[in-house]
């Protein structure tokens, strides 16, 4: 029967293009942020990638959870891609995945076949990330959605925020973009890259920036507000102006040529709607300037380094992708 099921046909929408938009959900948390509290090093107030609770001078617990629906037909994909994008949060934060919980909510008439498959990749990755899933929870409902909550341990004092950003550095990337718009539209060979991509872990790339002498500045993941969004989000918790150059940045294979033919996700609108008067791409092609206003899923990590570290980080994968001025904070998207 799992061959049969297509679980892109079960829902409206799928992957972090589900996410609430940025501006709704920005508010929504200043509400609910509330004082500070002691052990608390990074919660609401700002928000960041993940939650982390110092338990003692050497260790700190990061917390997450990203759940969404389906965005790819395949099950094995989806839980796959679903585990890689939670695990990114705990290394967006500079920490190592320890453990995590399934979150589960499935119609009762998809096959039982095809749930396993989903839980089975997703707890593969969770290990390949280091970490173990050791429970969870599963709810009906009329579409598919899975994700996890995901644990993890840093040192206090080598928490890495989306903060701190400065004059100088470079901005580098460690995935390519375009995993919305080649899912909604591209070749099935070109939407195959893509999965691939997805399924990759941030874990390699977040253990090259821990190798360097000294930590990076800010790193935040590229998720469903897009390159912009959360190169945005870096730029006004740092006060500092983010210049990005498109022809720098790296796309999946098919990605310009599909944005070109008019393709755009739901998450386009609700990104720029968002970003409107923090973000200039005045001459940019509008192929690329839609690439990088793109909801992404499972992106790669966005950090702010000093020239040398971005020399030593393109082994790892990293490529330059623009630096950071003096400036009233915004994003200018440069050709």
């Amino acid at each position: 029967m799992t061959a049969t099921v297509r679980l892109t046909e079960w829902t409206t929408c799928g992957g972090c293009a589900a996410k609430w938009g940025a501006s709704p959900l920005d508010g929504l948390v200043k509400e609910l942020a509330g004082e500070a509290v002691a052990g608390l090093l990074v919660g609401l107030a700002p928000f960041d990638d993940a939650a982390v609770y110092r338990l003692s001078d050497d260790v700190a617990v990061v917390s997450t959870t990203d759940f969404f629906p389906p965005l790819v037909d395949d099950p094995a994909d989806f839980g796959a891609v679903a585990a890689a994008n939670a695990c990114s949060d705990v290394f967006a934060m500079g920490g190592r995945v320890l453990m995590a919980l399934n979150i589960s909510a499935f119609p009762e008439r998809l096959p039982v076949e095809t749930v396993s498959q989903i839980l089975v990749a997703a707890a593969a990755v969770v290990a390949e990330a280091g970490g173990v899933v050791a429970g969870g929870h599963t709810i009906r409902s009329d579409e598919p959605i899975f994700g996890l909550a995901v644990q993890g341990l840093v040192h206090p004092d080598r928490v890495w925020t989306k903060r701190g950003a400065r004059p100088g550095d470079v901005i580098v990337l460690s995935k390519p973009i375009g995993t919305g718009i080649v899912l909604a539209g591209g070749t099935d060979d070109d939407k195959a890259a893509v999965v691939a991509g997805m399924r990759r872990l941030n874990r390699d790339a977040a253990e090259a920036l821990m190798a360097l002498a000294d930590p990076p500045h800010a790193v935040t993941d590229v998720t469903g507000f897009g390159l912009l969004g959360h190169a945005w989000e870096v730029a006004e918790r740092s006060g500092s102006v983010l210049e990005l150059d498109t022809s720098a940045v790296p796309l999946y294979p098919g990605a310009r040529a599909t944005a070109e033919a008019g393709v755009r996700t739901g998450g386009d609108a609700r990104n720029r709607a968002h970003l409107d008067g923090h973000v200039t791409t005045d001459g940019v092609d509008a192929a690329l300037e839609a690439l990088a206003y793109d909801p992404q899923t499972s992106g790669g990590l966005l950090a702010a380094v000093t020239a040398e570290q971005a020399d030593a980080l393109e082994p790892a994968g990293f490529v330059a992708i623009g630096r950071v001025v003096e400036g009233r904070p915004g994003v200018r998207l440069a050709h």
